[in-house]
């Protein structure tokens, strides 16, 4: 089917062709077999659903930028009509013209066109929007950088759960033997069965925490696989394990404040923010400024497609607002509160992270000696099984000793994991503190 020919102008261009890339779908991420700490750190960072979706919010403050730049850039617009009619004569009260026209078509095209030569708001809001577009960048860091802490902290909770099972293992080993002696020491009538009774009490009782600690490294995997954002039934090797590295950053706590200043996005991002709120401010003080913008038109009409006139029409104006019911003072009163609010916010966000900086110091030097005697207090805790046992198998003692000092190792190896565990806590929180997460050794 052809189209007639009183149609075809229409299909005149009104814009240039825009060439569009085919969409092709992200492949997945692929699923790591080996992961660090700073590995896991990163994965967070990358991966995690609160990392995307801040991603994604900047991406859809760069594209704000772009309404706001279109304030500024030509606005171009065409439109083609046919219009079949007729026309009453008489209705112009002409005493020659009488009756109805025949029918007749009009023909038209035309193109508009516009730009802004000078506006001071839409310039100042144009800026407003790239800054707030930086700002959400780096809000997405900062969100990146939360994520990676939490995957950090997951990371750990499984290395703490792997060194309690492995711990318990031992305990049940020991345990086995105590079992073992108790039994031989029965039968050979060494010893009253009470002794026997106890080793197997102790055994079902080491046996079950072996259990219950089996049971939390597998909730700990599955928390750090969904914190990464993986596969719940991946299978992760992890490469490190719960030692107490020393911090590579500033420990002294007016250099560390000074450093944080310099490398947290958080508060980068808060000074953004202040300014962001100035700008729109001045934005709206500029409205009470002229503006210049310049319009034109363009136009072929007629009755028959193939004679059509062109006629123009341009026009330079300047706009000069002068009273609108006091609206612009009223919002200019109410952005400056908000700034003020802002400024406010910005000051309480800086002390807030000073506070977090003394107080991740503190904890690291608290855990740190932690760690010192948690370490003492399991060697004291196997010199003591290791004296009872002495005296079990020597006859000078029954078993309530032994169980005792098994007792006792338990909980002297809990509280070195635990010691150790808290420590890299501290490490982990005190970079994040100081905005340098990546910095992980």
């Amino acid at each position: 089917m052809t189209m007639p020919a009183r149609f075809r102008f229409l299909l005149v261009p009104l814009a240039a062709l825009v060439a569009a890339a085919p969409l092709t779908a992200q492949a997945p991420a692929p699923v790591p077999t080996e992961l660090s700490l700073l590995g896991a750190v990163r994965l967070g960072r990358q991966q995690a659903v609160s990392a995307t979706l801040a991603n994604l919010n900047a991406q859809m403050a760069e594209n704000r930028v772009g309404i706001r730049r279109a304030e500024l850039l030509p606005q171009i617009s065409g439109a083609a009509s046919i219009t079949p009619q007729t026309v009453n004569l008489e209705q112009f009260g002409l005493p020659t013209a009488i009756g109805v026209t025949p029918p007749f078509d009009l023909y038209a095209a035309q193109f508009r066109a516009s730009q802004v030569i000078f506006d001071a708001s839409a310039i100042e809001r144009l800026r407003a929007a790239s800054d707030s577009a930086k700002v959400a960048g780096l809000d997405a860091q900062h969100a990146g950088n939360l994520m990676g802490a939490a995957a950090g902290l997951a990371y750990l909770r499984v290395l703490a759960g792997a060194e309690t099972v492995a711990a318990r293992l031992a305990d049940s080993a020991i345990a086995a033997t105590l079992l073992g002696q108790a039994r031989e020491f029965q039968a050979a009538g060494v010893t009253p069965a009470i002794d026997l009774t106890r080793n197997e009490v102790n055994t079902r009782a080491v046996q079950t925490e072996l259990l219950v600690a089996r049971n939390e490294l597998g909730r700990a995997r599955l928390d750090l696989l969904r914190i990464l954002n993986l596969p719940l039934d991946a299978t992760l090797t992890l490469t490190d394990s719960l030692g107490t590295p020393p911090a590579d950053v500033p420990l002294v706590p007016s250099d560390a404040v000074a450093f944080a200043l310099q490398h947290r996005t958080d508060l980068t991002a808060e000074a953004g923010r202040t300014e962001v709120a100035r700008k729109s401010l001045r934005a709206i003080t500029y409205e009470n400024l002229p503006s210049l913008g310049f319009m034109g038109q363009w136009q072929w009409s007629g009755q028959s497609s193939d004679r059509m006139l062109y006629s123009y029409a341009m026009q330079f104006g300047i706009q000069v607002p002068i009273f609108d019911g006091l609206r612009r003072q009223r919002r200019a009163t109410e952005q400056s509160l908000k700034l003020e609010a802002q400024e406010l916010r910005q000051k309480d966000v800086s002390r807030q992270a000073e506070q977090e900086i003394r107080r991740s110091l503190l904890d690291l030097a608290t855990a740190e000696s932690a760690v010192a005697l948690a370490t003492d207090r399991v060697e004291l805790a196997a010199l003591e099984l290791r004296q009872a046992r002495e005296r079990f198998e020597a006859g000078a003692a029954g078993s309530v000793e032994t169980t005792q000092a098994q007792a006792v190792v338990v909980a002297a190896r809990n509280a070195l994991i635990q010691a150790r565990a808290g420590y890299g806590v501290s490490r982990i929180t005190l970079y994040q503190a100081l905005g340098v997460l990546d910095r992980l050794p």
